[in-house]
């Protein structure tokens, strides 16, 4: 059981879509598992993409999580077990309001280890919801390159391939694609919309 009187940590994973962001968080509960830690995870549940009951990466790895609709639901679910568990997880962590940084820093005050996974730009290129504060108090910050769908190089940018403004479109491939710098087009207009859908070279 964790000691109240020793701070925690927090670890911040980011990086853009298919850099791999929930596949680390997965391993390092995995791992917390293995050395007797008890563990909750949890995830916002407008993802629901693979699954309503588990986090997954999109080479397939699970692990079990609790879907919340909002950061008071988050809090009251973990509450009442905050006593019986050591690790605490949190996938997608964007989709949530900017109080789950205070959130996070009472858990560390409490001697947790808690792991937050999340997208640290936008379609847009923009910083996406509370990531950027997380990354800027936490203890260690691992930020995850993917592969440009283009060129092959190291992509820090998530592109969408359509049309839509909105800030929160869910999906994965075929809507998404990584793309490094070159070839990051915030916003696609008819004249790269094709252009965009393209096979990779």
């Amino acid at each position: 059981m964790a000691d109240s009187q020793t701070p925690g940590v927090l670890e911040v994973i980011t990086g853009p879509m298919f850099s791999g962001k929930s596949e680390e968080l997965i391993r390092r509960l995995k791992r917390a598992r293995i050395a007797r830690q008890r563990v909750l995870c949890f995830k916002p549940d407008i993802d629901l993409r693979y699954s309503q009951t588990s986090i997954a990466s999109h080479s397939s790895q699970t692990h079990e999580a609790t879907p919340v609709a909002s950061l008071e639901d988050l809090r009251a679910a973990l509450y009442p077990q905050l006593d019986q568990v050591d690790v605490i997880g949190v996938d997608e962590v964007q989709f949530f309001s900017a109080a789950i940084l205070p959130l996070a820093l009472q858990l560390i005050a409490l001697g947790k280890r808690v792991i937050m996974a999340g997208l640290d730009t936008t379609f847009a290129g923009e910083p996406f919801g509370p990531v950027p504060n997380l990354m800027a108090v936490a203890d260690t910050v691992t930020k995850l390159s993917a592969v440009c769908m283009v060129c092959g190089a190291a992509a820090i940018h998530t592109q969408r391939l359509s049309h839509s403004r909105e800030l929160v479109v869910v999906g994965a491939a075929g809507i998404y694609e990584a793309r490094c710098r070159a070839h990051f087009h915030p916003f696609v207009d008819e004249s790269t919309s094709e252009q965009l859908k393209l096979p990779a070279l």
